[in-house]
């Protein structure tokens, strides 16, 4: 499971699909309806904030936005009600880490989205979270590319 801190559009069309699909097995952890996943390390930041359901609602409203714009037909109907306005923080160092992870997966399955994004230095977020200054979040399990 991989919720990307990264802003959507960085995504190629298999990361988006991943993205969506990822968010709602997130959510039906958050919501207690499945048995699997539910110690994930990416679920730690979502648990921690004042009405988890609502921030991975937001997540996935960010990744749905992203579908329509690229004409997907993601079904809306699977994101619960956002009852609160949530912002969730994000470490700097993480998110340079999930950019050099998604550039690492782009140089393995697409060169065309990744010398899209090539000139960027340092990507936006998804609408989810804001940046605070700092090195790669404790809850991510650091792999080497």
């Amino acid at each position: 499971m991989r919720l990307w801190s990264l802003h959507p559009q960085y995504l190629d069309a298999k990361g988006l699909v991943a993205a969506w699909r990822e968010a709602l097995l997130a959510l039906a952890v958050l919501q207690d309806k499945t048995k699997g996943y539910r110690r994930h390390p990416q679920l730690i930041r979502f648990r921690a904030s004042a009405d988890p359901l609502s921030a991975i609602a937001i997540f996935l409203k960010g990744i749905y936005r992203e579908s329509e714009k690229r004409n997907y037909h993601f079904n809306q109907a699977k994101i619960p009600e956002i009852k609160q306005q949530i912002r969730l923080e994000v470490t700097s160092g993480q998110l340079e880490y999930e950019w050099n992870f998604l550039k690492a997966k782009l140089a393995k399955r697409h060169l065309q989205k990744l010398a899209e994004i090539a000139k960027i230095d340092f990507p936006e977020t998804h609408p989810l979270f804001v940046v605070l200054e700092g090195g790669i979040e404790d809850w991510e399990k650091v792999k080497e590319n």
